[in-house]
């Protein structure tokens, strides 16, 4: 994912890219920004949802994910698996790595607990 190259990381120097695609077909991208109060940083994960939200798709087939990192697969952190959660439990989720090799690993997977709707009831 070339999004990464756009990560504001200035702290971590962890570029972390993501694109999830929408049920409508479109890609929504998003980076890591962070910022010098930690609690204000945003995963890349994150920013391609909440920007695919903003335009109107709820609905997601799949979620690629790209760090710099080299040999291992870097996952999703645990608040990012759970707004993907708030809409989609069975999503397929790509990790890459800079030599463009992946493994597809699943929300499901990832977080078969989530706290949902069903908890606020």
């Amino acid at each position: 994912l070339l999004a990464k190259e756009f990560a504001y990381c200035p702290y971590s120097n962890f570029r972390v890219g993501a694109a999830v695609l929408g049920e409508n077909g479109s890609y929504y991208t998003g980076v890591n920004v962070e910022n010098a109060s930690y609690g204000g940083a945003i995963c890349a994960e994150r920013v391609a949802i909440t920007k695919a939200v903003s335009e109107g798709q709820k609905k997601f087939v799949a979620l690629g994910l790209c760090t710099d990192v080299s040999g291992q697969f870097v996952r999703p952190c645990g608040m990012c698996r759970q707004i993907m959660c708030e809409f989609a439990t069975d999503l397929p989720i790509y990790l890459i790595q800079p030599d463009g090799s992946y493994i597809v690993d699943n929300l499901r997977n990832l977080h078969p607990e989530p706290f949902n709707s069903n908890n606020l009831k």
